[in-house]
């Protein structure tokens, strides 16, 4: 069972929360860490943020999302990288474990190519992410969304995208929905120890009812997050455990009975 002193509220799982409602929510649900997202930084505005989670007392798990590199026009990639720059200062301000990477898609650009840029990319941002002491988290999603989403598909393939970087510069964050099918996912985690910067939840819903908005909560689908944590903590990971969850039913429910639901399947489930 998890502790629930390491549970972390994702943001998008309360996605109709503002930034200061979901860190007053886990104030008062005595949930000790949050993690949150840059559109909803955005509408609250950074300093006002830096301050609510500050008084609150909360610890910012992450700030999602960095990456998106890939695409046709250097232009282009060349404005990805510098909102990626603006994401590094975010996190920093917010004093983050980390910046997650949803690395970006092929469509429009070619899977080769694509996987091209986001080296590119990422040899872009680090030293200045290093400047400010942000830790870049690579996200392996599902293959469904190489093409639309990322090209990190795999936990060796993001591995081996930090290898070039030392263990406190990039790692990788593990997330049961995108991780629980590779028949090597217990090597894999092994082989992540040391780079091990945020371990998230969910479930797998079968029938899956949406590609993107589909997640279910944990112990309503056939992922085992409870033996996955038990490896992830084998490879030396202690830190927060994110529930993130996109699903349309959930963020129509009310956001403070999600809440209570989360807890009780953290619980029971992680």
């Amino acid at each position: 069972m998890a502790d629930k002193a390491r549970l972390s509220l994702n943001q998008i799982t309360t996605s109709s929360w503002s930034v200061s409602e979901a860190v007053e929510a886990c104030a008062c649900q005595g949930v000790s860490s949050i993690a949150l997202w840059r559109h909803k930084i955005h509408e609250a505005g950074l300093d006002a943020c830096v301050r609510k989670v500050k008084d609150a007392q909360l610890h910012v798990s992450s700030v999602c999302r960095g990456g998106m590199f890939p695409a046709p026009t250097e232009a282009e990639r060349k404005k990805n990288i510098e909102d990626n720059f603006r994401a590094a200062d975010e996190a920093a301000a917010l004093h983050a474990d980390s910046l997650v990477m949803v690395v970006g898609g092929c469509a429009g650009v070619g899977i080769e190519e694509a996987r091209q840029m986001v080296s590119d990319g990422l040899a872009a941002l680090v030293p200045y992410a290093g400047q400010l002491g942000v830790r870049i988290g690579l996200e392996p999603l599902h293959p469904m969304y190489a093409a639309d989403r990322s090209v990190l598909s795999t936990i060796g393939q993001a591995l081996q995208l930090a290898s070039p970087y030392g263990a406190h510069e990039v790692g990788v964050i593990l997330d049961t929905f995108h991780i629980w099918w590779d028949p090597q996912v217990a090597e894999l985690i092994a082989q992540s120890a040391g780079r091990i910067y945020g371990f998230h939840v969910s479930d797998w819903l079968v029938p899956l009812p949406d590609v993107l908005l589909g997640r279910g909560l944990m112990g309503d689908g056939v992922i085992d997050n409870k033996g996955l944590r038990v490896l992830v903590e084998k490879a030396g990971y202690s830190g927060p455990i994110e529930v993130e969850i996109f699903n349309r039913k959930l963020w129509d429910s009310d956001p403070n009975e999600v809440l209570a639901q989360v807890i009780e399947r953290f619980e029971k489930f992680v």
